[in-house]
C-alpha cells in the first residue's frame, strides 16, 4: 500500500453494536427487557451463592470452591456483556469506544477461557473424589483447590491478553458495525483493514484448544469415574456416586453441547444458520447456563438446599416475631 493511501485511511475510534441485524424496531423493548431480567436474575441468583459459599462453614468445601468460582466467573461474564446491548435497545445506544470496546472483547474472552477451566477442576475433583476416594482427602483439601482455582483465574487473562493487544495494533478504516450483542474477537478482526488470515487462523485455533484440551479432560475423567462406579458392587455406593457427580455433570453439559453444536454448524450441509440464528444461539449458550446454574445447585446439592431453607425459615420467623411484638406495642 502506498504511502497516499495510507494517508487516506480513518482509523474507527468508535463502533456501533448492532445486535440482531434482523430484528425489527417494534421487538427492541421486548428484546431490552428480556436481557435485563435474565442480567438481573443472573446476578442476584448467583451473589446468593457466593454468599452462602463464603458464610456457611458446612459449603467450606474444594467442590464448593469450584462452584463459587463458577458463581464469580458468571457474574463477571453477565455483566461485562450485558449493560451495552441492553442500552443499546433500551435507549438506542449503541455506540462504544475503540478503548471499551477492546476493554468489553478482553473480559468477554477471559471469562470464557475461565469457565473452560474451572469446568476441567470440576470433573477433576469428581475424578479423584469417585475414582480415589481414600487418597481424596489427602490430594483435594481447601488450600490445594484455591491454589488450583487462583491460578486458574491468574492463566485465564493470558492469551485473551494477547489477542486483545493484537486487535489493538490493527488498523480499522472502514465499517464500523459490530453484527453482536458485544464486541469480541471474530466480529472486531471482520471490521480490521488488510489481510487478517493469519490473525483468524491464529485466534480460530487457540480458542479450539482452549475449549477442546478442557473437554477432552472432561470426558476422561466421567468415562473413569463411570467405569469405577460399575465396578462398585455397593448400590449405595453407585447412588452416592452418581449423586456426586450429577450436578456438576449437569452443568458442564450445559456449558458444552450448545457451543459443539455451533462449532459443527459449518461441517454439516442441511444445517445452515443466518446471522440472528447465529447470535441467538451464541446468546444461548453463553447466558442460559449463569441463569441455571444456580437454580441445578439448589435443586441438586442437598447442604445448599437446605441452607437456603434454613435461611428462609429463619426470616420468616424473625418477621412473625416482629408483627407480634407490633401488635403488642399497640
Amino acid at each position: 500500500m502506498s504511502q497516499g493511501n495510507q494517508s487516506a485511511l480513518t482509523v474507527v475510534t468508535e463502533f456501533f453494536i448492532v445486535g440482531f441485524p434482523g430484528l425489527q424496531p417494534e421487538y427492541y423493548n421486548l428484546l431490552a427487557t428480556t436481557f435485563f431480567v435474565i442480567f438481573v436474575l443472573a446476578v442476584l441468583e448467583n451473589s446468593v451463592l457466593v454468599v452462602s459459599f463464603t458464610s456457611a462453614p458446612s459449603l467450606q468445601k474444594p467442590m464448593y470452591i469450584t462452584m463459587l468460582s463458577l458463581a464469580l466467573s458468571d457474574i463477571g461474564f453477565c455483566t461485562a456483556a450485558l449493560p451495552k446491548i441492553i442500552s443499546r435497545y433500551w435507549f438506542d445506544n449503541g455506540s462504544i469506544s475503540f478503548s471499551v470496546c477492546l476493554l468489553q472483547r478482553q473480559f468477554i474472552h477471559y471469562f470464557g477461557t475461565l469457565n473452560s477451566l474451572i469446568m476441567m477442576i470440576m470433573a477433576l475433583d469428581r475424578y479423584l473424589a469417585v475414582c480415589f476416594p481414600l487418597r481424596y482427602p489427602v490430594l483435594m483439601t481447601n488450600r490445594t483447590m484455591t491454589l488450583i482455582s487462583g491460578l486458574s483465574w491468574a492463566s485465564a487473562m493470558i492469551i485473551p491478553s494477547i489477542g486483545t493487544i493484537q486487535t489493538a495494533q490493527m488498523l480499522f478504516c472502514g465499517p464500523n458495525l459490530i453484527i453482536h450483542c458485544y464486541c469480541d474477537g471474530i466480529s472486531l478482526y471482520s471490521l480490521a483493514c488488510g489481510d487478517i488470515n493469519l490473525q483468524m487462523y491464529i485466534s480460530t485455533t487457540v480458542a479450539s484448544i482452549i475449549q477442546l484440551l478442557p473437554f477432552s479432560f472432561i470426558i476422561f475423567s466421567y468415562f473413569s469415574i463411570g467405569v469405577s462406579v460399575i465396578r462398585t458392587t455397593n448400590n449405595q455406593g453407585r447412588l452416592k456416586a452418581f449423586s456426586t457427580c450429577a450436578t456438576q455433570l449437569s452443568i458442564i453439559c450445559l456449558y458444552y453441547i450448545p457451543r459443539i453444536f455451533v462449532y459443527l454448524t459449518p461441517y454439516l450441509p442441511n444445517l445452515k444458520m443466518n446471522s440472528d440464528e447465529k447470535i441467538a444461539v451464541t446468546m444461548f449458550y453463553g447466558f442460559f447456563p449463569p441463569l441455571v446454574n444456580p437454580l441445578i445447585y439448589y435443586f441438586r446439592t442437598k447442604e445448599i438446599h437446605l441452607l437456603l431453607q434454613n435461611w428462609c425459615s429463619q426470616k420468616k420467623e424473625k418477621g412473625h416475631k416482629m408483627n407480634i411484638h407490633f401488635f403488642n406495642l399497640k
